[in-house]
């Protein structure tokens, strides 16, 4: 974690955090209540057992200091035919059911409440993602993100679980623990609360570095994730190059330092646990000593004593589970740190009144375009290029010129820096985003399959498109050839990223899904580089059919595939130096003639 993201991280503090949470936990606040209601009944149930073992010994099993029954026990005692110890076990079999019952319920809601909040978090994290600009996905590791979506999640949740909600029932006995001590004997109680000043000096000293080092724990789990995460994706790189030592060199590096995190988190939870421990075993003693003196004294009773012991054992109960809650609240407070630093991430989203397109004729305009993916290094400079409606253009130049930039600016992956994008007379900022996207069918280089069958990649998520029309598309792509071959035709399983299919039917797959939208413009970028020269034969007999009154944009390294486009332009260092058809631009002998013969001349070397 670089400096300037850690102080940022420490202005968030825990008001602002726990405000986060509880908005996720609001629209469930009905079954939150009902639990906070639970709490301090089964509260009650828990406090009256000592008292009802006091009782017990006072006025049943202490024949020397043989107390009379409270009023409101007589008419118990006599329903049980005179037999006080009868009467007593029923009442405490009774307190113990309440307890248990109540707890259960208590339990069971919270644990309902934590799970249906973590579960809107989960989707309210992940559709906040599905609006990032591709900006944040270029300095941010697939990792990190998943990380976020998971291990974070999980310890908010634990937090939600074992925290938060049943907090404040540790307090409430605490409370009713400290009263009930003062009611039985005044100078015990005191010695009791004489474990509370140092009990504050620990926690104080646990809770600064605890926050410090839980934070550093989210960031470096973080940082594991995100290199697993490459790692198991480029595993035929790693192994290709023979670079498994050096992988499992830095793997082990990060592992070490995630865990040099966890053993420092562990030292503190466990200072902070045994000092309750400690405090809980000395402050026992104390009340032996002194309530033993008592008790030969016949200042108190035994079972004043006994109950005493009881309540100070169950006054150190919420302290110890409060000690443990602490260090997941801790860990949780740095999750949601980073959550909240995700969540704050500015989305490209559509503007609240999206202008209404009147005339969809396909026609693109780039006025006076300029974009830098960093700041005072520009990729397009001063570019005005126009599409008329159904015509086919095709962008060339060198690797780095700025070609699939105008691809990403034109679909809004990213906004430009200035100048302006039309489409259909409007600017791309101005559309409806899912508009504007359903407008352009785009094939990419580098194609992404899903997990499925070839009819959800083609679908993506359109119920109402039947398989007819997924098989019309894949025919027009001129797919359908190898899919009718498969045995399960278009219910073919797709694995991870395609791996059961070439490059070449990846390609194919890739066009057909965007014909199945049939867009008016239609975008391919480096869309044949991939494919063998049958294949590429194909896609253009495809398009020669398919363009007609569609407008196309191509991007393409091939110079064969574009020389019957309407219009050719070449971008040099992201300006505009060149346009015009094939034939008219090698009369030019520029820079598309250098290209062109630097292309033929290696095709005839090869050759």
């Amino acid at each position: 974690m670089d400096i300037r993201e850690e102080k940022k991280l420490e202005r968030v503090g825990e008001t602002t955090l726990l405000r986060r949470v509880w908005s996720f936990v609001r629209p469930y606040q009905k079954l939150f209540w009902i639990s906070v209601i639970l709490m301090p009944l089964n509260t009650i149930f828990a406090l009256t057992q000592p008292y009802l073992v006091k009782l017990t010994i006072d006025i049943f099993l202490d024949p020397r200091h043989r107390r009379a029954a409270p009023g409101w026990l007589r008419p118990i005692v006599s329903i049980t035919g005179g037999h006080g110890l009868l009467a007593m076990g029923l009442l405490y079999a009774a307190m113990l059911a309440g307890e248990f019952a109540t707890f259960y319920g208590q339990f069971y809601l919270t644990m309902m409440v934590a799970q249906y909040s973590m579960s809107d978090l989960r989707t309210t994290l992940f559709k906040h993602v599905e609006h990032l600009p591709m900006a944040f996905f270029d300095r941010t590791p697939v990792g990190r993100l998943v990380s976020r979506m998971t291990t974070d999640i999980d310890a908010i949740s634990e937090m939600v679980n074992a925290g938060s909600l049943t907090i404040f029932n540790d307090v409430l006995t605490l409370v009713a623990i400290v009263a009930i001590m003062f009611s039985l004997d005044i100078r015990l109680a005191l010695w009791t609360l004489c474990a509370i000043p140092p009990l504050l000096v620990f926690v104080n000293f646990f809770r600064v570095r605890a926050r410090v080092v839980y934070r550093q724990i989210r960031e470096r789990l973080a940082a594991l994730n995100a290199y697993l995460s490459e790692s198991l994706a480029g595993m035929a790189v790693i192994q290709l190059f023979t670079r498994e030592r050096e992988s499992r060199r830095e793997f082990d590096q990060l592992n070490l330092r995630a865990r040099e995190s966890l053993m420092l988190a562990n030292i503190y939870e466990a200072g902070l646990f045994s000092s309750v421990e400690a405090l809980s075993a000395i402050t026992i003693g104390i009340i032996l000593w002194a309530g033993g003196g008592s008790v030969i004294r016949n200042l108190i009773g035994l079972g004043t004593l006994v109950a005493f012991m009881d309540y100070t054992q169950k006054f150190f109960n919420p302290l110890r589970e409060m000690s443990q809650k602490y260090t997941v609240m801790q860990s949780a407070m740095a999750a949601m740190e980073r959550i909240e630093d995700l969540l704050e991430e500015r989305e490209v989203i559509s503007p609240p009144r999206p202008a209404r397109i009147a005339n969809r004729t396909g026609s693109i305009v780039f006025e006076n375009v300029d974009f830098a993916y960093r700041s005072g290094e520009p990729v397009l400079k001063n570019l005005s290029l126009t599409v008329e409606r159904g015509q086919k253009v095709a962008i060339v130049g060198a690797t780095g010129s700025g070609k699939t930039t105008i691809i990403k600016l034109l679909t809004r992956f990213y906004d430009v820096s200035a100048g302006r994008i039309l489409v259909d007379g409007v600017d791309v900022r101005e559309w409806d985003l899912t508009e504007l996207r359903r407008t352009i069918g785009l094939v990419q280089q580098e194609v992404f399959l899903f997990a499925g069958d070839i009819t959800e990649n083609i679908r993506l998520g359109r119920a109402e498109m039947t398989e007819t029309e997924v098989e019309a598309a894949l025919k027009r792509a001129q797919a359908w050839r190898f899919v009718e071959r498969m045995p399960a035709a278009l219910r073919e399983e797709v694995r991870e990223r395609g791996a059961n299919f070439s490059s070449g039917q990846r390609q194919l797959l890739s066009f057909a899904r965007a014909l199945a939208y049939d867009p008016r413009i239609l975008v391919m970028d480096e869309a044949t580089s991939n494919v063998d020269s049958e294949t590429e034969h194909l896609v253009q007999l495809a398009l020669e059919q398919l363009l007609t009154g569609r407008t196309a944009l191509v991007i393409a390294h091939r110079l064969s595939t574009i020389q019957s486009a309407d219009r050719i332009v070449v971008l040099n260092n992201g300006i505009l130096r060149e346009s015009g058809t094939h034939s008219e631009l090698l009369d030019q002998r520029g820079l598309y003639y250098r290209l062109f013969e630097l292309q033929y001349g290696a095709l005839q070397t090869a050759e």
